[in-house]
């Protein structure tokens, strides 16, 4: 059997289920685990699925994300207010280290970064070539497999790098923000998210005033595992009584 035709019959499985596991699958077809990864990767990527240990899950139609392009010319004046406010954050010390998500919005701040000696950890492939300009920087990049929606690495390689670093600020973005956390629609990059929730001393998360109330598949922190939000906008009371209950500050742009 060819790929094309074993991804579209794991599609109708989970249209039927709900759910599926990799070793279930790789019984069914005859074919290593491995293989089933692959293919449940892809079909992650192109946004058919969610991927969750173990197996996947039906995607959420209104978990589809936005392709990055599409991303790279939306709000831009808005990331960029958000990104100078967040700079004001970046730690006196320039020889600080500095850990960067995949993001537009997190894109932003390479131009703040004139000026610093320290490494700055990422991983977006696109941020670090940007930050390569900034020719006293140490750039690290994290290992990974790149989702092309979001050209971010993921993976449990990416995870188990991170858990190994000490940053002493990371800027994160997420997609949703409600009572429930700080979530994401997919469960790889949550997992990375979550990494450097905890591997940071200090964690900020920009996010405009469109992702509040919003609620996607994966919480990657609780409230209270974020120090700063940077939006441009207040959250509504009930939302911003949250955020300061679990210690949250908040800064509008």
């Amino acid at each position: 059997m060819y790929a094309p035709e074993r991804r579209h019959q794991i599609l109708d499985a989970l249209t039927g289920s709900g759910r599926v596991t990799v070793t279930d699958l790789a019984a069914q077809f005859e074919v290593a685990t491995e293989t089933i990864r692959r293919d449940l990767d892809q079909l992650a990527d192109r946004g058919l699925l969610a991927r969750v240990h173990g197996g996947a899950v039906t995607r959420h139609p209104g978990e589809v994300e936005p392709d990055l392009e599409a991303r790279r010319i939306t709000n831009i004046d808005a990331k960029r207010r958000l990104a100078l406010a967040a700079a004001r954050l970046l730690p006196a010390d320039p020889h600080a280290a500095v850990l960067l998500d995949a993001g537009t919005t997190t894109g932003e701040l390479l131009p703040h970064l004139d000026g610093r000696r320290g490494p700055v950890i990422t991983n977006a492939p696109a941020i670090a070539q940007g930050a390569l300009r900034h020719t006293d920087l140490a750039v690290h990049v994290l290992p990974g497999r790149v989702r092309p929606a979001t050209e971010a690495a993921v993976g449990a390689t990416t995870v188990d790098a991170i858990r190994l670093l000490h940053p002493e600020i990371a800027f994160l973005g997420c997609n949703g923000l409600g009572p429930e956390g700080f979530t994401t629609p997919d469960p790889d990059e949550a997992a990375v998210k979550t990494a450097m929730v905890r591997s940071a001393e200090r964690r900020v998360v920009l996010a405009d005033s469109s992702k509040f109330g919003v609620t996607r598949l994966v919480t990657f922190a609780a409230l209270a595992e974020v120090d700063v939000l940077v939006t441009d906008a207040p959250p509504a009371p009930e939302l911003h009584a949250l955020l300061l209950e679990a210690g949250v500050e908040v800064i509008c742009a």
